[in-house]
């Protein structure tokens, strides 16, 4: 039979092949699908799932294929065998000692002579990782370099994922755009702001959460946000020496754009979408006549852990999770904001979210943005995940509808307005590059930095609240409260009402 196999026929193989995970499985060399065919899958898995694609819920041949297609970069995550709820418990272990230790230990030690034996050639411990371990999470990252190394290790105990960490499906993906702008707009509409005292802009679509009033009441102090994102432009005088008023601001980098080099590129931001996530959330309210952030008197660590908003690239998931470390890891952190993600979920992206949230971070999650004819995706990873709080945009006026590239679902829990009902480009306000001239933005990314503001401001009416306690308020002064719709989960927070 031909391996040219139509997108129904490889989703159906996928599908079953999930279903049959006791199955015996054979010795034999199992089929490789060309790129072509991998993602001709994944999209098939996509349209008829509505799901993001679990490489660990697919059979040995398809993870293969991507590993092939990939240099073979993977990811596996560890515990030792036995060991009960650690998604509960990550924030608490030690890599370092004991059974952890041990375990890794072993691993290595077995993935090595299994490598030797299925391949017939010795590697060491410097050809097998792909990159150094962080000491902290339970993570090697390795290379795979044979089908029956695969499919024993995936089956062992003590692995709780074996994935690929670096293949990226183009096709699916690019359709999305890297969501890179740094450019402020020729010309903003009259209507698009008003100006508040000493000067500074307030976007228009602000006005549909109350944010002006509960200004009155709160500005987000003491409170502090994180965006992990594509870092902050150093030539922003308002993410910088603007930022002002008493508040901490700080800017790391952890993307090692190099995969021969365990140096990162620094803080700054090479994409402009950073920029602008941080500009919605936490702009200072100044006068030379930029906006202002919804909370505009919180803290702002602002971390470039990807080049733009597809988390895809190993390198990409490395700093992802070592942003949500440092965050995590940070008493003075409450709030985390990534408007990135993907169609594919990642072991070792998920071990990071649950680090942070384990550790008492409240998450926002944009649930995804792509071209208006590719917006039928479900929500995206890893807003898809119990552990975080799922963001998408609406339009103004009524009924809801989400905003013409907004991904919706059953997973989303808030919605902000970031885009004209009659007017697709007339979307929220933030910070350019430079200067004090806005750009537009919005999807589901703008209402994620938007909605995370709002928390923040929410907290700061008592920094010493839970996170149940901060996201409850907010439930209960969302527009679809008590009830919970389908694709818009509570609806919009009210920040008046929240904040009372």
């Amino acid at each position: 039979m031909s391996r040219i196999l139509t997108s129904l026929t490889l989703v159906c193989l996928f599908l079953t092949a999930c279903e049959r995970e006791d199955t015996p499985k054979t010795t034999a060399t199992p089929t490789e699908y060309d790129r072509a065919e991998l993602n001709a899958l994944v999209e098939a898995h996509l349209q008829s799932t509505d799901k993001v694609f679990d490489w660990n819920q697919a059979p040995d041949e398809v993870v293969w294929s991507a590993l092939s297609l990939s240099e073979n970069e993977a990811v596996l995550g560890y515990q030792p065998a036995g060991f009960q709820d650690l998604d509960a418990r990550i924030h608490e272990i030690d890599v370092n000692a004991g059974d952890w230790l041990q375990t890794r230990n072993e691993l290595v030690s077995d993935l090595l002579a299994a490598t030797e034996r299925h391949t017939g050639e010795a590697i060491t411990e410097t050809d097998l990782f792909v990159a150094p371990e962080d000491g902290i999470l339970p993570i090697l990252d390795v290379k795979i370099l044979h089908p029956e190394v695969l499919s024993e290790f995936r089956r062992r105990a003590d692995v709780r994922y074996l994935e690929p960490s670096n293949y990226t499906a183009a096709e699916v993906q690019l359709r999305s755009g890297s969501g890179c702008s740094e450019a402020p707009a020729d010309a903003i509409a009259a209507g698009d702001f008003t100006t508040v005292s000493p000067g500074a802009k307030v976007p228009w679509n602000y006005d549909y959460m109350n944010i002006q009033q509960a200004w009155t009441r709160t500005q987000g102090d003491n409170i502090g946000l994180c965006i992990i994102d594509s870092g902050t432009y150093p030539e922003q005088s308002e993410l910088n020496g603007n930022f002002g008023n008493g508040r901490e601001l700080s800017r790391l980098g952890v993307y090692q754009p190099s995969w021969w080099s365990s140096r990162t590129d620094g803080p700054d931001d090479r994409c402009g979408h950073g920029t602008q996530m941080a500009g919605l959330a936490a702009a200072p309210r100044t006068s030379s006549g930029s906006t202002v952030g919804v909370a505009y008197r919180s803290d702002l660590t602002a971390i470039r852990a990807t080049s733009d908003v597809i988390i895809n690239a190993s390198k990409e998931k490395r700093g992802v999770k070592d942003a949500l470390v440092i965050a995590g890891r940070d008493a003075g952190t409450q709030i985390v904001s990534m408007s990135i993600g993907d169609v594919f979920s990642s072991g070792t992206v998920k071990d990071g979210i649950r680090y942070a949230h384990n550790r008492g971070k409240l998450i926002f999650c944009a649930a995804g943005t792509s071209l208006s004819w590719t917006s039928w995706y479900g929500v995206i990873f890893p807003a898809n995940m119990s552990e975080t709080v799922a963001v998408t945009g609406i339009q103004s006026g009524s009924p809801i509808q989400r905003c013409n590239t907004c991904h919706d679902g059953s997973e989303v829990d808030f919605v902000a307005v970031m885009q004209r009902r009659n007017d697709d480009d007339r979307t929220s306000l933030t910070l350019s590059r430079s200067g004090a001239q806005p750009g537009y933005v919005g999807g589901s990314s703008a209402a994620t930095a938007t909605t995370a503001g709002i928390a923040a401001l929410v907290w700061a009416t008592d920094p010493g609240q839970s996170r149940e306690q901060v996201l409850q308020r907010m439930k209960e002064a969302a527009s679809i409260y008590p009830a919970r719709d389908g694709d818009f989960g509570w609806g919009m927070v009210d920040a008046d009402a929240a904040t009372r």
